[in-house]
């Protein structure tokens, strides 16, 4: 399943942006923990929806997804531009994960298309996708902040 490879290596994006990061962040141990989440969706997605007492993302870890965006949300400046995915190596990893969990979100709606898969798996890899990127926003804003994207400024008349 063309899905499960796709989380996996979300997953492994995760990692990465987790090994740029200071080892005792709010960041470090929020991403380590969705990467053992990642873990679960795999197993969710790869495990047929009849199987009883199989492992599934459930309601509540999509609810802590969106609690801890609107606690990082509430510490940042509103957005007046879009963002460019730099400023820091950190940065930059973060929003490469958000990036890859998106490519994971679409191939798992691909799947959904195709066989059930698990409401809440979707809705995990949604809400995620969306964490990555306040946290991206979060981690620049304690090294210089974001990096605005400047429309046309290359252009010459």
């Amino acid at each position: 399943m063309i899905a499960i490879g796709e989380v996996d290596e979300a997953n492994s994006a995760v990692g990465l942006a987790l090994a740029e990061l200071a080892p005792d962040s709010a960041a470090a141990a929020s991403l380590l923990r969705i990467q053992n989440e990642l873990f679960d969706l795999g197993a969710d997605i790869a495990t047929p929806g009849e199987v009883e007492g199989a492992l599934r993302i459930v309601a509540s870890q999509v609810e802590r997804l969106e609690r801890e965006i609107d606690v990082m949300n509430e510490q940042l400046e509103p957005l007046t531009s879009f963002i460019l995915p730099g400023g820091s190596r950190a940065v930059a990893a973060v929003h490469l994960a958000r990036a890859v969990t998106r490519r994971a979100e679409r191939a798992a709606v691909a799947l959904a298309a195709a066989e059930p898969v698990n409401a809440q798996a979707l809705a995990y890899l949604n809400r995620l996708s969306d964490h990555l990127f306040v946290t991206a926003r979060h981690v620049a804003a304690g090294g210089g902040g974001d990096v605005l994207w400047q429309p046309g400024a290359t252009r010459t008349s």
